[in-house]
């Protein structure tokens, strides 16, 4: 099995090298295919500017293949070619954008089998914002006020990115719509990467917050948690 790296948005700047340079390593260093996949900003015509700021973030930090993979509907998320492209990957990089479709668009598509497989060869998967939401059991869709099942990559899970500024007022609604469900606040500039061991490093400019059986626990940057 590989890795995930969750960011709670912001990406690609400042601090944020940190996370993504220790993925590139976890993903086997700056030669190893890294694929940002940009369907999140797809409903506002969004991905071929996301797509190609995270492809110029990358590169800025060493990494010598990076390339985007145009999931942007259920047409192409069930793409043969677009599939083994992400099946291949070492990195693989959702957006932050619209939750929901993200969660739509990929649920029982190739394109999303192809990154599991990938995933469970080795491989890192990260996302951020919505990309990070979509990756867990449950994802909070504030547009309708609901609770979606996400991808389940991390189970009996939740993330609530952007917790500095607007995420932490969905911690109320979800405590009462999963209760006993672990909610991941993660900051702006923030991200939490596991490893081998199933603990959770925080990396970047701030922090990340637990809220478990009724209890918080705020984690700094270099510390680590498990759940």
């Amino acid at each position: 099995m590989g890795y995930l790296l969750l960011e709670g948005g912001a990406e690609f700047g400042g601090l944020m090298f940190e996370p993504d340079l220790n993925a590139i390593e976890l993903a086997g260093g700056f030669n190893s295919p890294i694929c940002i996949i940009p369907t999140a900003a797809a409903p506002d015509n969004n991905h071929k500017r996301a797509g190609d700021n995270g492809v110029r973030w990358f590169k800025s930090l060493g990494a010598k293949n990076v390339f985007t993979v145009d999931v942007i509907d259920t047409v192409s998320a069930n793409n043969q070619s677009l599939a083994a492209s992400i099946r291949t990957s070492r990195l693989i990089y959702l957006l932050g954008g619209f939750p929901r479709y993200l969660g739509d668009t990929l649920a029982n598509s190739i394109c999303w089998q192809a990154a599991v497989d990938a995933y469970k060869e080795g491989a890192v998967i990260a996302g951020s914002s919505a990309g990070a939401m979509v990756l867990c059991e449950h994802y909070y869709d504030p547009s309708d006020r609901k609770l979606m099942n996400g991808l389940n990559l991390i189970p009996n899970a939740c993330v609530l990115p952007h917790h500095n500024t607007f995420g932490k007022n969905w911690v109320k609604p979800l405590m009462q719509l999963i209760p006993n469900a672990t909610l991941i606040g993660i900051d702006e500039q923030t991200g939490i990467l596991n490893d081998k061991d199933k603990e959770w490093h925080v990396h970047g400019a701030r922090k990340a917050v637990l809220y478990q059986t009724g209890q918080t626990q705020t984690y700094a940057r270099g510390e680590t948690f498990s759940f």
